[in-house]
């Protein structure tokens, strides 16, 4: 049986790390929201919009597809995590936290990745 979108760990969690940096950004002034704090947004926005969309595809090769740009996502999130420690956006051990858990999202998106194929039911809406 296939399971729901909420069902996946993964989705929550990158749901939760969105809401985070949503929140830190919109405390920030307006030359560092609309330059890093967009594209901070973004693309850790785009982690959880793309385990969605792939979630959502009838094909596995496409959810797996659609996983990769999830990590890519988080990759570019990383970036943008780093680069608003070093412009002193974000407070360092916060910055930290958030780092421990986009890397502890990251193994667990890859090992869902390799779940996916066509003997696994995480595939189907």
């Amino acid at each position: 049986m296939s399971k729901s979108l909420n069902d996946l760990e993964i989705y929550r969690e990158a749901m939760r790390l969105g809401e985070v940096v949503w929140d830190w950004v919109n405390h920030w002034d307006f030359l560092a929201k609309d330059t890093v704090g967009k594209q901070f947004i973004r693309a850790t926005d785009s982690i959880a919009a793309n385990i969605s969309e792939g979630h959502g595809r009838f094909h596995y090769k496409e959810n797996q597809k659609f996983c990769y740009y999830a990590r890519g996502s988080l990759a570019e999130t990383q970036t943008w995590l780093e680069k608003a420690a070093r412009r002193e956006l974000v407070d360092a051990e916060l910055g930290r936290q958030l780092y421990r858990d986009l890397e502890s999202l990251r193994k667990r998106l890859n090992a869902y990745i390799k779940t996916i194929g066509p003997l696994s039911d995480t595939h189907d809406s």
